[in-house]
């Protein structure tokens, strides 16, 4: 799955909170001076060092830097805008019409400067039924909520859709002072991993959070969708939470095709994460080319939980199992690694076996969706041979227009 979004709406919106008519432009190639060019990659530096290896003294008020928020609102919001897409696509395929409804109350904690508020309202824009969208974004930070509602203002203004947006400055940790109401939809992007990071118990800390915020804010019928960096101490600190939800009743909509303990956190060197393909904006390939860095696909995590028993399997065949790997190449063969029924298990293919049945395995990506006949199980692995058929229920799927929203 390839992403190709449309980024002149994002352009001229981005552009007019910058207020500098003679910034980069996201989509047209660069004409500015390479001086100021060089000023935003050496930002985006110092950004995507503090979002890395220097994640732990990540100042929570970054964004009330003037330069730094530049650098964010051209280089990280147009990618961390589209994450949320596919969570909402996914849930959209589930004949229950989960997303159906009149109005949507949707619930943001952490929201930073309203990226997924923005990449909620691109999803729902471009729907046929358009539900009307009531949002409620709480952060710690009052700039983050002022910058929130600034880009929510103009870019509300450029689309037909009926959404509302209500601020709070309240430290999330602190559950019991949320505004109490409940919502279809809560997010946590970028958040979870920074949750009582400096506690040894996080973990349980974690757990103990979301069921509360679970129980008390989310509709019976509603969804948690949560969002992380595709690094490995992020994710696999989510994979752990996710475990401890399991065991505590609650239900994995999505991506996970089985409600049992994640096979990745076996080893200590695994994670599981999505990278998807897109076409970046010419600033984002120009600002790459100056700092070595590479924007070329949407790395993150992400969970979709739910009360009730739900799944993206509901659409599904019964033996379909989700590529967790990029492609393993060598001499004479070709592998991924899958997890579904059975947990997680390396799948090969020797190229004297191509067929035109099995040639839709050398097109697979990482979070594809597969179902095989055939398949050759020997137990640790399975092998496709010449009379095995593969078939990427992805490739139509997540393309086909059909949305039971």
């Amino acid at each position: 799955m390839t992403l190709n979004p449309n980024l002149k709406p994002f352009e001229d919106i981005l552009l007019k909170y910058l207020g500098n008519s003679k910034s980069p432009t996201l989509t047209a190639p660069v004409c500015t001076g390479r001086s100021e060019l060089k000023a935003i990659a050496s930002d985006v530096i110092q950004l995507s060092n503090l979002f890395t290896k220097e994640r732990k003294i990540l100042p929570s008020q970054y964004l009330n830097n003037k330069s730094l928020r530049r650098a964010y609102i051209i280089y990280f919001l147009p990618s961390n805008i589209y994450k949320i897409h596919l969570p909402l696509k996914e849930l959209s395929l589930h004949p229950k019409k989960i997303l159906s409804k009149k109005l949507l109350k949707i619930l943001d904690l952490g929201s930073g400067p309203g990226t997924t508020i923005l990449g909620i309202l691109d999803f729902f824009s471009k729907q046929k039924k358009r539900p009307s969208l009531e949002f409620t974004a709480i952060d710690s930070v009052a700039e983050n909520l002022t910058i929130a509602k600034d880009l929510f203002k103009l870019f509300a203004e450029n689309i037909n859709i009926d959404a509302s947006l209500k601020t709070f400055k309240i430290n999330i940790e602190k559950a019991g002072t949320i505004p109490q109401d409940t919502y279809d939809i809560i997010i946590l992007s970028n958040i979870l991993n920074e949750l009582f990071y400096e506690d040894n118990k996080r973990i349980a800390k974690r757990v103990s959070f979301l069921n509360t915020i679970i129980d008390k804010f989310l509709t019976l019928d509603g969804s948690c969708i949560i969002i992380e960096p595709a690094l490995r101490e992020t994710t696999r600190g989510m994979l752990d939470v996710r475990d401890n939800l399991i065991k505590n009743g609650f239900n994995i909509y999505s991506p996970c095709l089985i409600d049992e303990p994640c096979p990745a956190l076996l080893n200590p060197k695994d994670w599981c994460h999505e990278d998807i393909p897109w076409t970046p904006p010419v600033i984002i390939k120009e600002i790459d080319k100056l700092t070595g860095l590479r924007k070329d696909s949407l790395k993150f995590s992400y969970l979709v939980l739910r009360k009730d028993k739900l799944s993206l399997t509901d659409v599904l065949e019964k033996n379909s199992y989700r590529i967790v790997s990029e492609p393993l190449v060598s001499k004479g063969k070709l592998e991924f690694y899958i997890c579904g029924i059975g947990g997680r298990r390396l799948i090969t293919m020797l190229d004297k076996d191509k067929t035109p049945s099995n040639m839709q395995f050398q097109k697979l990506q990482r979070g594809d969706i597969v179902t095989f006949r055939d398949l050759i199980d020997r137990g640790n692995r399975f092998k496709i041979d010449k009379g095995t058929t593969v078939a990427n229920l992805s490739s139509h799927i997540y393309k086909s227009p059909h949305l039971y929203i």
